[in-house]
């Protein structure tokens, strides 16, 4: 029976696979160097093909343009495990807020490692314009990591190829995009941030304040340009470095000796100065301000530097109920992301017929039949194999549909006054099993 249900997806995979062959043969070895990120390629592949015009490729068209419109809202870091089945042609995308100066790193990892592609592409989403896309995996499963230039809501999508099933694992994290200026730094070093006030809150404090022994080197944060070595009556002796294909500067402050020269060419970790209190800071201890200024002037340079890296948890949900359908136990909350303060969704009936998508920390990501998408808790569902109880299809239940609608399409036609086993419900629909084993939903009025 298995190997029956196998038959026709390895046809049209067949189908698939040598029509993209034969499209390549015929663009010719030129085609393959084109402008464009992996996913964008495929989609022309599938377009020059003709096989966009197929019911399996605008599904896939159409679930690559939905996933961006509702994605999960996630924080960093994160980590999920999941599964793309074929026979869904899924993708999935995730929202979440980075700062300027962070350093993202995404990493997938999947099963089966090779003949099985997960497109993975990320976007900046900008205030009233499109999203501008950021950064995209190659072809050999590399980390994909971009610095943050703009505070904000980034997205990411994943998409497998055309009938393909496999798992991943994914891992989203974030740290400082900057070497640390004062070597072997930590965060308790940092004694005052962006923002504090100074002279009687006549003013902001416009950068951090890092406190290290007399004369500790003071490094540089990135490779690039000395721009300026002078002295001014706040900093005292500063160095300005202007980081390469950057549009900012670094401003370091309070040195007791400059050591780099206007227009030398550094590397990250070249000894700029020594620390001291020179300028407005002769009353304090020794330290390094250091600054960040834009053309617009100065940004808050902690997440540029910030040395706290943390790891995502690890993944407590059972994987082996992964591209499986349940229910829910009893009323359950479907949350937007995984976290304790994420935004309700809504409140689910018990019996409420979800797919497990993916799993992170204790949760299941999981699909709701009308394509939505949010968290549960894997304590609250239950597995649909056994049935809540027997009901008696009544003459308006005759109708047997593949999903929970009154326009989709009918299976088959069922006999009033049989009794079915009820597995579960979505809105106004029951999802039933007959004695021949059919699956599918009739109206629960």
């Amino acid at each position: 029976m298995k190997d029956m249900k196998l038959k026709p997806l390895a046809l049209l995979l067949f189908a698939i696979s040598a029509a993209l062959f034969l499209n390549s043969c015929k663009t010719g070895p030129v085609n393959l160097f084109k402008t464009g990120t992996p996913h964008e390629l495929y989609l022309r592949k599938l377009s020059s093909s003709g096989l966009d015009q197929t019911a399996m490729g605008k599904a896939w068209i159409s679930s690559s343009a939905q996933s961006l419109t509702k994605p999960v809202v996630i924080k960093l870091p994160y980590r999920e495990s999941g599964y793309f089945a074929a026979e869904r042609i899924p993708a999935a995308a995730y929202s979440f807020d980075a700062a300027r100066g962070q350093q993202i790193t995404v990493q997938l990892n999947k099963t089966p490692s090779t003949d099985f592609m997960i497109y993975l592409d990320v976007w900046m989403l900008k205030d009233g314009g499109s999203p501008k896309r950021v950064a995209a995996a190659d072809t050999l499963n590399n980390p994909v990591v971009f610095d943050a230039d703009q505070t904000g809501r980034y997205l990411i999508r994943l998409q497998p190829e055309l009938l393909k099933s496999g798992s991943y694992t994914l891992d989203i994290t974030s740290g400082p995009s900057l070497k640390n200026p004062v070597r072997a730094m930590r965060r308790n070093q940092i004694q005052s941030y962006w923002g504090d006030g100074r002279d009687e809150n006549a003013r902001r404090h416009e950068g951090v304040d890092i406190f290290a022994p007399f004369r500790t080197p003071v490094l540089a944060s990135a490779p690039g340009t000395v721009t300026r070595v002078n002295e001014n009556t706040l900093g005292g002796k500063v160095v300005f470095l202007r980081p390469s294909g950057k549009d900012y500067s670094l401003y370091y402050a309070h040195l007791d000796q400059q050591i780099a020269r206007e227009g030398q060419q550094v590397v990250a970790g070249d000894t700029l100065g020594l620390m001291g209190n020179t300028g407005n800071a002769r009353t304090t201890p020794p330290h390094l301000h250091f600054g960040i200024y834009t053309s617009g002037g100065a940004i808050n340079p902690f997440p540029f530097i910030d040395p706290t890296v943390a790891l995502p948890g690890p993944v407590t949900a059972s994987l082996g109920q992964l591209n499986t359908t349940q229910r829910t136990a009893s009323g359950a909350t479907l949350f937007s992301g995984p976290e304790r303060n994420s935004l309700a969704i809504e409140k689910l009936n018990a019996g409420t017929i979800v797919q497990i998508d993916a799993a992170s920390t204790s949760l299941f990501k999981v699909s709701l039949p009308d394509g939505r998408s949010g968290y549960l808790p894997s304590r609250e569902l239950n597995a649909v194999t056994k049935a809540i109880r027997k009901i008696r299809i009544s003459a308006n239940q005759q109708q047997l549909y593949d999903q929970p609608a009154v326009a989709a399409a009918v299976k088959k036609r069922l006999a009033a006054g049989s009794s079915v086993d009820l597995l579960g419900n979505f809105r106004d629909f029951y999802l039933i099993r007959d004695d021949n084993q059919e699956i599918g939903w009739v109206s629960a009025n």
